[in-house]
């Protein structure tokens, strides 16, 4: 009976050993945290500094200075019971790297912090990776700026772009007849292409007066011609930059306009206004402000008569115009090509080729 008891003893006491063991890692200082490849690898960097973990900015920064100057490639000399870092690395060099890296690590609080914790938590093997290579490789450059950057980089894209194809569709209208006859007439009577061909003393050549002359065309053509839509003339306030600066006053603006749509026409029920019934016929059309406004009036005009913004209407004006495109394709010779190919000769055909 005694044996028995013996035994159970010496069983209780085998199981708590893993326990007792567990315990002892937990509250033994972590070195099995310092892991190779992560701020001073298997060497702890206060050790590399002498220093505590409760040292100040201060002294890390006198400590490093010190071991800085001691194991600097150019100026070390071994000394005999020489301890540290150069006793373990076996160079010079390989110190001074070391030391500068234990200085970098715990010379910013955020970095400090994180490595202090790898010691108290070397469990968490994952998160310490995460933040090493977190603070390593993100961008020394504020990303605001980054971002500021950017959008004005966008923004004098946009405005080099617009102002490219605005000056296109200005040279495409100077070469249709309707208004480049208008625009030779103007001139004319304000005087400017007899300018443009005076004689003197600056006798000009034919090319020089042929560009004047077409450049006084373009210059009426986009003081007299509106052009809307893509090809209308940049303005500043349309750049993405601008937009972004103005979107609080934009959507401020937005918000009060809803809700005096509401207040006016959901709740009082007044009937649309022009701009109202405008509004509404784009919206069913699905189209944007800039493509609305390129529309010709003669054809606003026309939505308002049939009073498209009523939804029914709409809807019979939708199927019309679907109608009217069916005849349109039907009655050209290009779309009867298309169809007999795609009959004859389309993707769906099966053809063998003999070689």
């Amino acid at each position: 009976m005694a044996v028995r008891l013996v035994s159970c003893g010496k069983a209780r006491h085998a199981d708590r050993l893993p326990l007792v063991v567990l315990l002892g890692l937990l509250l033994a200082r972590p070195a099995w945290a310092l892991v190779e490849g992560l701020y001073c690898g298997t060497r702890d960097c206060y050790e590399v500094l002498g220093v505590s973990r409760t040292a100040s900015k201060a002294e890390i920064a006198r400590a490093y200075r010190q071991l800085a100057r001691r194991y600097h490639p150019d100026h070390y000399r071994p000394e005999p019971g020489d301890e540290g870092p150069g006793r373990s690395l076996q160079s010079a060099e390989e110190a001074f790297l070391l030391v500068a890296t234990a200085y970098e690590t715990l010379k910013d609080e955020e970095t400090r912090k994180d490595y202090d914790y790898m010691l108290d938590h070397p469990e968490e093997y994952y998160r310490h990776y995460y933040h090493y290579y977190s603070r390593r490789l993100a961008p020394k450059v504020d990303v605001r700026v980054v971002i500021l950057v950017s959008v004005c980089a966008v923004s004098v894209f946009q405005f080099f772009s617009w102002w490219n194809s605005y000056d296109k569709a200005i040279s495409y209208l100077a070469t249709v007849p309707k208004y480049r006859i208008q625009a030779m007439e103007i001139a004319k009577q304000q005087g400017l292409l007899r300018k443009a061909k005076e004689k003197g003393r600056n006798k000009k050549s034919k090319e020089e007066i042929r560009d004047e002359e077409e450049n006084i065309i373009k210059n009426i053509i986009k003081s007299k011609i509106d052009i809307k839509g893509g090809y209308q003339k940049p303005q500043i306030r349309d750049l993405l930059l601008f937009q972004i600066l103005l979107a609080p006053f934009h959507l401020c603006s937005y918000i009060a306009w809803y809700c005096r749509w509401v207040y006016n026409f959901n709740i009082k029920g007044k009937e649309y206004g022009e701009e109202e019934r405008l509004y509404l016929i784009r919206k069913s059309m699905k189209m944007s402000k800039s493509q609305f406004d390129s529309l010709e009036d003669h054809q606003k005009e026309t939505f308002l008569k049939r009073e498209l913004w009523i939804k029914e209407n709409y809807e019979v004006y939708k199927q019309e115009q679907e109608e009217e495109l069916k005849k349109k394709l039907a009655s050209d010779p290009r779309w009867k090509r298309y169809r007999r190919w795609m009959r004859n000769e389309g993707p769906g055909r099966l053809t063998f080729v003999d070689d």
